[in-house]
């Protein structure tokens, strides 16, 4: 600043005004208007904190609104100790303003920072942090070669060559998207869901279910237009303690379709056809309805089930095998899938 001295003389006029500059503070009538007080020199330390703080204020303001929480990905250019510098980032006042956010920062990519890198996950909340973590191991697994985890709203990893793909700036974008997704009502289906009722229904309508009794009398025909085979799905705990029927051929539920179609390495040697007449069997007729129209899918049309499964098989008078303890038929011999 410009200070002005004036000087009166002898006989009380004043003397031409004279301009003059002491040190750094303004001086009127001798006196300092600013003390002449050298500040503080600033540390590299100091400017260090300033950066992580605007770099902090800049994520949030800067962040998207998503289902009512702010997200951001903030890429830091750090030639040196990432790890020291990016703590600083989300343990700054300004990063936990807002109420609902989460945020990640990592190196920015550049042809010096090869190695690994580090990545700060940061939220208002530790169900949001938690979130993200999970993301972002599953996002960048095999790479994670150290974390540590702060407190309950941050956490850090060490991941190799973070920043260095294209990839992965898309990727933690993607983590916070998903982190930030409000969660689903766990009482409400989702959209496009079905309950197995639903599901149920929609099989059989599209089967021509038949009887025990007419599944008995089909069997027994001397002439018949396709090769018919009654299978029994049930597991084998459940044939031993109720007992079957003799001359069903026992294929456990997970491994049916592999067993009847003709495209599948793993068939037997009696599917090598579509139009085979099928007639699947459980318990209950609950599973086998499911079954049924499973290999209807794969092409074989002929595929039906018992109405009523094996309990109302039993329940017809129909013959059963109570004896039946696991005597494997040839089928039961083919073995895994794999």
């Amino acid at each position: 600043m410009i200070g002005l001295r004036t000087s009166l003389s002898s006989n009380g006029s004043a003397s031409k005004s004279s301009r003059s500059t002491t040190g750094p503070a303004s001086i009127i009538n001798d006196t300092a208007l600013v003390p002449r007080t050298t500040p503080a020199l600033r540390t590299l330390d100091d400017v260090r904190e300033q950066v992580a703080q605007e770099i902090a204020i800049h994520t949030i303001t800067k962040a998207k609104l998503f289902d009512g929480v702010r997200i951001g990905v903030r890429l830091v250019m750090s030639k040196s100790e990432d790890e020291d510098f990016l703590r600083r980032v989300p343990i700054s006042p300004s990063a936990r303003y807002q109420q609902q956010s989460l945020s990640l920062s990592a190196p920015s990519p550049s042809p010096v920072s090869l190695g690994t890198g580090t990545l700060v996950i940061c939220g208002s909340s530790q169900e949001y942090v938690q979130r993200a973590v999970l993301l972002a191991s599953s996002k960048f697994i095999g790479r994670i070669v150290a974390a540590t985890s702060g407190d309950d709203e941050l956490w850090m990893a060490t991941v190799q060559d973070l920043g260095i793909p294209a990839y992965d700036e898309d990727a933690l974008w993607d983590v916070v998207h998903k982190a930030a997704r409000r969660p689903m009502d766990p009482l409400a289906p989702p959209p496009g869901s079905r309950s197995i009722d639903d599901i149920l229904a929609d099989a059989r309508s599209k089967l021509q279910r038949i009887t025990p009794v007419q599944a008995y009398e089909e069997l027994r025909e001397t002439q018949v237009g396709a090769p018919t085979f009654l299978v029994d799905i049930r597991p084998q705990a459940q044939r031993e303690r109720e007992g079957g029927i003799h001359g069903s051929l026992i294929i456990e539920r997970n491994v049916l379709e592999w067993r009847f179609d003709p495209r599948s390495s793993s068939r037997l040697a009696i599917a090598d056809r579509y139009d085979l007449r099928i007639i699947i069997f459980c318990q209950e007729g609950y599973t086998s309805s499911l079954a049924a129209y499973s290999l209807q899918q794969m092409g074989l049309l002929n595929a039906t089930d018992i109405i009523g499964g094996y309990e109302a098989w039993k329940n017809a008078g129909l013959p059963i095998d109570l004896d039946r303890r696991e005597s494997r038929s040839l089928v039961s011999l083919a073995g895994s899938v794999v």
